[in-house]
């Protein structure tokens, strides 16, 4: 899966969304190109045009720490993207492939369990859904009913339209998923199946492909999403992502309501819809 000269494209497309005047560095004549130069970016850097050249075109290998770090500020990098450089410069081949299918531990399983107030499911690098509790699928979709392939938030994202309602910030969501997988192929280069995913995403959807294609990486930790349900209407929750320790990019996510709010209201009214005197309110299910 790994592309050969991926750390030469993501170079070349953070020097291209960097303005001169950003990088303190005057312009005298109209530019028919946005973005640094190349010889700009070296002298940043404090490197030679003609080695940044090299790393651009893929002709140079394992750069040292030092000059990652000074590529890093002069392209103006976020801790996620100079951890992203770390990872194509330096690709874990051999040492990152991954089971198709994961189960998480029985532990974690229940621990998801017991949630049964707040949304909660567990997710691995490849936002494969592996485990979930009974309120997380009126967010997103019908786990159980999916196939265990099509259990997936980026499948769901970009190509079930549904999405489109659900998600009430979709953009932001897209973007979002797409910086997510490309942190994670940078980080898992021989993982088959992240490449077979990549793959489908590219061919049925044009704006993943437009998305994929700007090479942003994003990682994200916490924050609110906005989600529709058809009973209650607009529902912001905040997420929170726990890595799972040893598990190999597993995390938990879980998804609460701003307390004595609105959106609390609704998910007790949900929680109640989705919790019949038959069942019992804290089954989980997992991946088969």
């Amino acid at each position: 899966m790994a592309d050969q000269n991926e750390l030469g494209r993501f170079l070349k497309s953070r020097r291209a969304r960097l303005a001169p005047e950003q990088a303190g560095i005057d312009v005298l004549t109209r530019r028919r190109v946005a973005g640094l130069r190349r010889e700009e970016v070296a002298a940043l850097a404090g490197i030679s045009v003609e080695y940044y050249v090299r790393l651009e075109q893929g002709r140079a290998s394992k750069p040292s720490d030092a000059v990652l770090d000074a590529l890093a500020r002069a392209l103006g990098l976020d801790d996620v993207e100079r951890r992203y450089l770390d990872d194509l410069a330096r690709p874990r081949t051999g040492a990152t492939r991954v089971p198709r299918a994961e189960r998480p531990r029985p532990e974690l399983v229940q621990l998801v369990a017991m949630l049964d107030r707040v949304p909660a499911l567990v997710l691995n690098h490849r936002l494969d859904v592996l485990a979930w509790n009974q309120l997380s699928p009126l967010l997103f979709f019908d786990f159980a009913a999916a196939a265990p392939r099509e259990r997936n938030l980026a499948r769901f994202a970009f190509l079930d339209e549904a999405s489109k309602d659900r998600f009430l910030d979709w953009n932001d969501v897209a973007r979002a998923t797409v910086g997510q997988l490309r942190l994670a192929a940078g980080r898992h280069a021989d993982d088959e199946a992240l490449a077979t995913l990549l793959g489908e995403l590219t061919m049925k959807s044009t704006v993943f492909r437009s998305l994929w294609a700007g090479r942003d990486v994003k990682q994200r930790t916490h924050g609110t999403k906005r989600f529709h349900h058809p009973l209650v209407g607009e529902l912001p929750l905040r997420f929170e992502n726990f890595d799972v320790c040893g598990e190999n990019g597993q995390r938990l996510v879980t998804f609460t309501p701003e307390p004595a709010s609105a959106a609390a209201s609704a998910l007790e009214l949900l929680a109640m819809w989705t919790s019949p005197t038959a069942e019992r309110p804290s089954e989980v299910t997992q991946e088969s």
